[in-house]
């Protein structure tokens, strides 16, 4: 093992950085692609509601390689030719953005109703409502299923490999074919998923008491 480390280490450490970076690009552009729709959906014309219906459910009705392979090596049929990285960055993003966006939908449905009531009677706009009163309310019940959903697509990102991105899963399945030693990459891929999830999880839990204590702090 310490000899397949030696060789392989630089291609690994480059795998997680690769990882690293598709989930954490495409999580976060995933989830502010999902607020800008539950808000357009929420607050914008009645028209947009069935088009955001459709968009979700097919979304999340279709799997994440189908819709990687669709982007990928379907885009330059409509002129849309992507490299590996961005291709993958992209479907993580739409990918995401559509459970994000049911995430957001259940939090703000969370936000009681007179709180949101006795800031319109008082003059408040949309924005001030959604900045001020419904989101840091709205986070608090639906931070713990955003942090769920982060930790989800870390393992998509393994999908990746399919379109050549040169993530983990890609230098772990590279090393297994090249020196048929199957043990050690498997063992180093779990132990790095299960840091990684580790640090996710500790983080989301730091975030959800600093929004509790800044609600109560307002109250």
């Amino acid at each position: 093992m310490t000899e397949i480390l030696q060789r392989y280490g630089p291609d690994l450490l480059t795998g997680f950085g690769y990882t690293i970076l598709s989930w954490a690009l495409g999580t976060l552009l995933g989830l502010v692609l999902g607020f800008m729709i539950e808000i357009a959906r929420r607050f914008g014309p009645g028209f947009l509601r069935y088009p955001i219906r459709a968009y979700v459910e097919f979304i999340r009705g279709t799997p994440f390689l189908v819709q990687l392979f669709v982007l990928y090596y379907g885009g330059p049929l409509i002129g849309l030719r992507l490299d590996a990285l961005p291709a993958g960055i992209l479907g993580l993003t739409i990918y995401g953005s559509a459970y994000f966006t049911e995430i957001l939908r259940a939090g703000f449905d969370a936000v009681p109703v007179g709180q949101v009531e006795a800031a319109r009677a008082i003059g408040f706009r949309n924005t001030t409502i959604i900045t001020r009163i419904m989101v840091p309310v709205m986070m608090v019940s639906a931070l713990p299923a955003l942090v769920n959903f982060a930790i989800i697509l870390t393992k998509e990102t393994v999908i990746l490999s399919m379109i050549t991105v040169p993530e983990i899963m890609f230098q772990t399945q590279t090393m297994m074919s090249e020196t048929f030693a199957f043990v050690a990459p498997i063992l180093i891929l779990a132990l790095f998923f299960w840091g990684f999830v580790e640090l996710i999880s500790r983080f989301g839990r730091r975030l959800e008491r600093r929004f509790t204590h800044y609600l109560l702090d307002r109250s």
